[in-house]
C-alpha cells in the first residue's frame, strides 16, 4: 500500500486556494483596485473617457472610387507590351492625366492617356494597382 504525505509548501498553497486566495496572498480586497493609479504623473497625456481604443490621427477608411481593370497588352504594339488601366467611372479627364503622371513617375516609363484609358509602357501591373489602391480605386486584373 502507497500512503502520499504532502509537503507544508503545498499544504499552505491549498489553503490559500481554498480560502479564495490564491492571486492575493495577503488578502485585501482585490475587485476595484487600480494597478495604474500610481501612474497619474504631470506631463502624461490624459485619455478621455470611452476614447481608449481610438487610435489617434487616424482616418476611417475611405470609399473605394470604383473598379479598374488592369490589362496587358501586345497586339497592335509592334511586339512592345503595354499595361493598360481602364474601366475609370465619374473622373474626367484632367485627373486621368494626373494619375497617369504618378504612375508614369513610379514605375519609371512613359505612358499616356488615350481614349479615356491610361497606357503605361511596359508589364508594370503591380505598380500599377499597388498606386490604383493609394488612389482610392479596386484594381481587377483582366486578360492574360
Amino acid at each position: 500500500m502507497f500512503f502520499w504525505v504532502a509537503h507544508p509548501a503545498d499544504m499552505r498553497h491549498k489553503a490559500e486556494v481554498m480560502a479564495g486566495n490564491e492571486h492575493n496572498p495577503g488578502g485585501g480586497q482585490t475587485f476595484g483596485n487600480n494597478p495604474f493609479a500610481a501612474l497619474n504623473l504631470p506631463g502624461l497625456a490624459q485619455v478621455p473617457d470611452g476614447k481608449s481604443g481610438e487610435r489617434r490621427g487616424s482616418s476611417p477608411p475611405g470609399k473605394s472610387r470604383g473598379r479598374v481593370d488592369i490589362l496587358r497588352q501586345r497586339a497592335g504594339r509592334g511586339g512592345k507590351t503595354v499595361t493598360v488601366v481602364t474601366g475609370f467611372i465619374g473622373i474626367g479627364l484632367p485627373e486621368k492625366e494626373r494619375l497617369a503622371q504618378k504612375l508614369r513617375i513610379a514605375c519609371g516609363t512613359g505612358g499616356t492617356v488615350k481614349d479615356g484609358r491610361i497606357e503605361i509602357q511596359g508589364d508594370k501591373r503591380e505598380d500599377v494597382a499597388r498606386i490604383m489602391v493609394e488612389a482610392g480605386f479596386r484594381p481587377v486584373f483582366a486578360g492574360g
